[in-house]
């Protein structure tokens, strides 16, 4: 995953972090980050810690739409978050620094030598999320609980490279990312497991196929 200021020293990052005005914030666990927020227009990265963007029907029920963490970015370009159906969720105490979009193009940061590196990681950024979009629509489209899964062990499995992963939400969670009952889940996981597809420890799970 690439990282906003990669490739970047230390000391020209806090220049650019100056220029750019960005603002940097930390949050409890539990807290929706979006509360205090001007929804219009900024790019977050978060520092430290990991969020969960959610989206609530009129009935109150929640469909996570992301699991971000450490590194990752997100913001008003790639989500609609002036919609109050949506929330951003701390999972832990979580650091997150905000800039606007309007800054990025200002005059004096685009005469800086880290600006063009800045740029090129921001956009290798951006795609990166497209991907991850496109890969949960590809999960969406999927018509039973297993093959949901399944799809999901296997995009797991590509990003780490291995064929052990362990899921980086709980199972509740994994559950309302897959738009799936959990019981059903919890079931279809079982039969996954007797009938020598997969191998678990909790929610450490091994690929046998």
């Amino acid at each position: 995953m690439t990282n906003l200021f990669e490739n970047i020293n230390e000391r020209n990052i806090e220049k650019l972090k100056r220029i750019l005005r960005a603002n940097t914030i930390k949050y409890r666990k539990n807290v929706n980050i979006l509360s205090n927020v001007n929804q219009d227009d900024f790019i977050a990265i978060i520092d430290s810690g990991s969020i969960l963007l959610e989206a609530s029907d009129y009935e109150g029920n929640k469909t996570i739409m992301e699991n971000l963490g450490q590194g990752e970015i997100f913001g008003s370009l790639t989500t609609p978050l002036n919609n109050e159906e949506i929330s951003c969720i701390a999972k832990e105490e979580t650091q997150i620094t905000f800039i606007e979009y309007n800054e990025i193009t200002n005059d004096e940061i685009i005469k800086t030598d880290s600006y063009i590196i800045f740029i090129k990681n921001l956009i290798k950024l951006l795609s990166e999320q497209v991907i991850s979009k496109n890969n949960r629509i590809e999960l969406l489209t999927k018509k039973t609980t297993r093959d949901k899964l399944l799809e999901y062990f296997k995009i797991q499995a590509q990003v780490k490279s291995n064929k052990t992963f362990t899921i980086p939400i709980t199972f509740t969670e994994l559950a309302n990312y897959l738009s799936v009952d959990r019981s059903a889940m919890t079931r279809e996981i079982a039969y996954l497991k007797e009938e020598g597809f997969i191998k678990t420890n909790g929610r450490k799970i091994t690929l046998l196929y």
